[in-house]
Parts: C-alpha cells; sequence; structure tokens
C-alpha cells in the first residue's frame, strides 16, 4: 500500500478545502519569511555602512536624520555647520580620524559626496576602471551608479542642486568621471564621490551668478535715480555639512560628545544609539506581524484539523474496508498524518515563494525610493526552524482526528452503511 499516493488523491478529491489549508499555511509562511529576510538585509547594510564610525558631527536638529544623512545617504542634511570650527574639534587627542562630507548636489537621483580619500579607504574601495581624483571636479562613481547611468572614466556633466532630478542644473561647472569603483556591498555603491572643493566651487560659482543678478537689478535702480547703501562683500567661511568621527577611546570619546552638544552649535550623534533607537521603533510593527503570521499558521492547522476530521467521518467506512482487508490501523493513522505534512509542506514551500517575491518586489521599491537594493538570499538558518514548526503544526492537526481511527468498530460500520 503507497500511503504517500493514496495521501496525496485523497487531498485531490477535496481540491478547495486543501487549496485553502495550504492558502493559509503558505501565507503565515511568507510573512514570517520576509520579515526575516528583511530584517537580514537591513542588518546586514546598516552593520556595514555604519562599521568603524563612533560618532557623527553635524548641525543641530534630529540626531536620527543626521544618521541616516551622513552614513546611510537616505535622509535630507540637518544643515551646514563651519569646517573650521569641526577641524578645532578633531585637533582633540581622543580622535583618531574623521572624514568630512559636503552633500546637497546630485545626478540623475545619485547623490554627489564632496569629501577625501579618506572616505574611499572607509570603506576598502578598489577600482574597475580608472584612478583617485586628485584635484576639484574629478569624481569617482560607485559600481551601482556607473552601471545604471552607464558612466565610463572621462565621462563629463552637470550637477543638479537637491536630491531629485527635478534641481536647477549647474551648469557653469563640469564633473569628470575618473575612476568607477568595484562593488563594496555598502553605500558606497550608490554615490558620486568628489573632493570637498568641487563642492565649494560648484557653489560659489552658483552664488556669484546669483550675485550677478542682483548687480544687474541695482543697476536699474540707480539709472532711476535710487539710491541704495554700499555693500561689501567678504568671502563666506568654508562649510560641510557633517564630518564622521572615529575615537582612540569610544568611551571617552563619548564624554566628549555631550561637551559638544553643550558648549558649541554643533551637534553629536552616535550611530549606534540612534540605529537601536529606530530599530527598537520598527521592532513593534515587526512583532505585531509575526504574532498575525503566527496566527494565521495556527488558523491554518485548525483547517487541517476541521478538513481531517470531516474526512474522517466522511470515509469511515473506506477506512472499515481497509482494516477489514488486512491493513492496520497504524498504517491507517500515518495515511492521515501524511496529509497533514503534505500540506504543511507544501504550505512551506509556496510560502517561501512568496516571501521571496515579496523581497524582489520591496527591494524595487527601495531601489527606486533609495537605491538600495535587497538580494534575494538562500535559505536562512531561521527558515529551517519555521519549517519544523510548519510540521509540527501540521502533524498535531492531523494527529487529533486520526486517533479515531483506533475507534472504529469495523463490523458495525460495515453493517450501518
Amino acid at each position: 500500500m503507497n500511503l504517500l499516493k493514496i495521501s496525496w488523491s485523497n487531498l485531490k478529491d477535496k481540491p478547495l478545502t486543501s487549496f485553502l489549508s495550504i492558502l493559509l499555511m503558505a501565507l503565515g509562511i511568507a510573512i514570517i519569511s520576509l520579515l526575516l529576510l528583511a530584517g537580514k538585509q537591513l542588518e546586514e547594510k546598516f552593520t556595514r555602512n555604519v562599521a568603524g564610525i563612533d560618532m557623527v558631527v553635524g548641525a543641530k536638529g534630529s540626531p536620527l536624520q543626521l544618521i541616516l544623512a551622513s552614513i546611510y545617504q537616505i535622509d535630507a542634511p540637518t544643515g551646514n555647520i563651519s569646517l573650521d570650527e569641526a577641524n578645532r574639534l578633531t585637533r582633540n587627542p581622543l580622535v583618531k580620524s574623521a572624514i568630512p562630507l559636503s552633500m546637497g548636489d546630485s545626478y540623475q537621483g545619485y547623490r554627489i559626496v564632496g569629501t577625501n580619500e579618506k572616505y574611499l579607504q572607509h570603506f576598502e574601495a578598489e577600482y574597475e576602471a580608472g584612478k583617485v581624483f586628485s584635484g576639484a571636479m574629478e569624481m569617482v562613481v560607485g559600481s551601482k551608479v556607473a552601471k545604471n547611468l552607464e558612466l565610463k572614466v572621462g565621462d563629463t556633466f552637470a550637477s543638479q542642486h537637491g536630491f531629485d532630478k527635478e534641481g536647477d542644473v549647474h551648469e557653469e561647472k563640469k564633473f569628470k568621471v575618473v575612476g568607477i569603483l568595484k562593488n563594496t556591498n555598502s553605500v558606497l555603491d550608490q554615490l558620486m564621490v568628489t573632493p570637498l572643493e568641487s563642492v565649494w566651487a560648484v557653489h560659489d560659482s552658483h552664488h556669484e551668478e546669483e550675485v550677478g543678478k542682483g548687480a544687474n537689478a541695482l543697476k536699474l535702480l540707480e539709472e532711476d535715480n535710487i539710491t541704495d547703501e554700499e555693500h561689501h562683500h567678504e568671502e563666506e567661511a568654508k562649510e560641510i555639512t557633517s564630518m564622521l568621527i572615529k575615537f582612540r577611546n569610544p568611551a571617552m570619546g563619548m564624554m566628549m560628545a555631550r561637551s559638544i552638544n553643550q558648549n558649541t552649535t554643533l551637534q553629536t550623534a552616535s550611530p549606534a544609539i540612534e540605529i537601536n533607537r529606530l530599530f527598537a521603533l520598527m521592532g513593534f510593527g515587526i512583532d505585531t506581524l509575526k504574532i498575525i503570521a503566527l496566527v494565521i499558521i495556527i488558523v491554518s492547522g485548525l483547517s487541517v484539523f476541521v478538513s481531517l476530521y470531516n474526512s474522517l467521518k466522511e470515509r469511515k467506512y473506506e477506512m472499515a474496508l481497509m482494516l477489514s482487508m488486512g491493513a492496520s490501523r497504524t498504517k491507517l493513522f500515518f495515511l492521515l498524518l501524511l496529509e497533514g505534512l503534505i500540506i504543511s509542506t507544501i504550505g512551506f514551500v509556496f510560502g517561501v515563494v512568496l516571501s521571496r517575491l515579496g523581497l524582489w518586489l520591496m527591494s524595487k521599491n527601495v531601489e527606486q525610493n533609495f537605491h538600495y537594493d535587497f538580494n534575494v538570499l538562500s535559505l536562512l538558518t531561521e527558515e529551517f526552524w519555521l519549517f519544523l514548526g510548519a510540521l509540527f503544526i501540521g502533524l498535531l492537526a492531523a494527529a487529533i482526528p486520526s486517533l479515531g481511527i483506533y475507534k472504529i468498530d469495523i463490523s458495525r460500520t460495515l453493517a450501518d452503511e
């Protein structure tokens, strides 16, 4: 007697009921699997990008916004700070390294970051083609940017003000691509990196253009005999957006951070603290979704239970006949258990497929909005335990009604039918 073949035939005889049980199981598995996958991806991305950074210094505002903008490049900066003031802080003996960042422009939706070679070294960047920038208006682009925008060494382009494609174009200054980076699996893949001097040059040129327009307007006013006060323009101090700090002693560095927040116009933010806070805020929603998914899986188990319970009542005569022909009660018990296992296994497989589809759709959305991508992973260790849990629920749901096999009175059942 081929138990697997008979169990499969029994499930096909009740397609609607079997489909409902499998669908419920698949939905529950899919939600939990998707949460596990997304959590794994976020953990890898956040951990990779924040490694080696103990503190971020920037303008007053939201600490979390400062971290997201300066490290992950997924939020607007809190403002600009004086380069001279930031440099004074980095002369502290506690500071091991400091990387300045200047942001505000983009090209075709990809952010341009003004910094120095230390930023590339921080992510252990290697070159697919070209070399590192050596002067203003030279640029090194990340692997994803180069691929999506089809950029190559020697290409030139004008940047746009802001982080979207609608910003004003700085036609007066053009960047030149001198290097294409290999994939680093970090935020660097989606950035365009240039010296700080490039950012200052672009915005100084833009500022001079605005001043020129103002001068023309003033000339018209003078022609109308309207007097105005004499204006004196002084060279503005250089500014940056933020600075990434690594301490020699992180514990002592936190004392320095508190002093900066209290005694200067600057703000400090700890990546570890802010990201833990972010995950804590997200955790409530994720835990709620996991509970919902678990409830769905349990409902699926109840569906299997009801299905097999009703099936046993409908097939009591068939079971009695099989028993009279020599089949053992234990074999029939395992026959019904197999139905529960088949439903659980198929539900798990479909659930995993749905979770990968969900991750792919999520990746497309995140790619479009933030230029991050999520890789479709192989089975996680947690999913193996999820599979065992699904099998357990399927077995438990099938075992309870299957015990009725041992209560069947063969002669009475056959006589009644």
